[in-house]
């Protein structure tokens, strides 16, 4: 059963707040509407960028992701996963898939506790200053991310979130968002992975 509350994201062009629907418990229609709005306009900007001469390794790294695969294989465990989706003018304007269960801190002043493992964390890619010259939304990646601390918050973890991170995003979660970059890991692609402390919780809520 999906549960849904207000926020509000920035109109870019307006340069004002607007609402939105946070969406916790994300459907399959849901997930297949948003695939079926968000792939052709990704590829169409793909193919602009390819067309311009961008590099390969600037070419949105995400472009493969395919969210009802990841539905399916978060469906087969739904008791360990949460998936979220935020809502505005009939589109989903972000998604993002977090596991509550199994995953534990590095950092050494947590070692060992439990957190919150975010799998997967997207806006739309019309939200994308790396992919439009005009992006409609802002704040869905900082919402989507308060959401994860709020369910680690609730499951008595104190904010304690985990991820790794596609080499695009590394610089928000580090710097926008204060999280701590424990470097490269060789298990997982070789992405940098990052954790949030209780203290840089509260901080990121603030």
């Amino acid at each position: 059963m999906s549960i849904t509350s207000v926020v509000h994201l920035k109109d870019r062009k307006a340069e004002q707040l607007v609402e939105a629907t946070l969406i916790d418990g994300i459907i399959r229609s849901d997930v297949e509407k948003a695939e079926a709005d968000w792939k052709p306009f990704l590829d169409e900007q793909v193919k602009r960028m390819e067309k311009a001469g961008v590099p390969k390794h600037d070419l949105p790294q995400h472009r493969h992701w395919d969210w009802r695969e990841k539905y399916n294989a978060a469906e087969e465990s739904y008791l360990a996963y949460r998936m979220f989706g935020i809502e505005c003018q009939s589109q989903m304007q972000g998604l993002m898939l977090a596991l509550t269960v199994g995953k534990h801190c590095q950092i050494a002043s947590q070692k060992g506790k439990d957190l919150v493992y975010v799998h997967f964390l997207a806006a739309a890619p019309w939200n994308l200053p790396s992919i439009v010259a005009e992006p409609r939304f802002s704040l869905v990646g900082s919402i989507l991310l308060a959401v994860a601390v709020n369910l680690s918050i609730e499951a008595e973890f104190q904010g304690r979130i985990g991820l790794h991170s596609l080499r695009q995003s590394e610089d928000w979660y580090r710097n926008a968002c204060g999280m701590t970059d424990l470097g490269p890991d060789h298990t997982v692609h070789n992405l940098r992975y990052f954790e949030m402390t209780p203290e840089q919780a509260s901080e990121f809520l603030r």
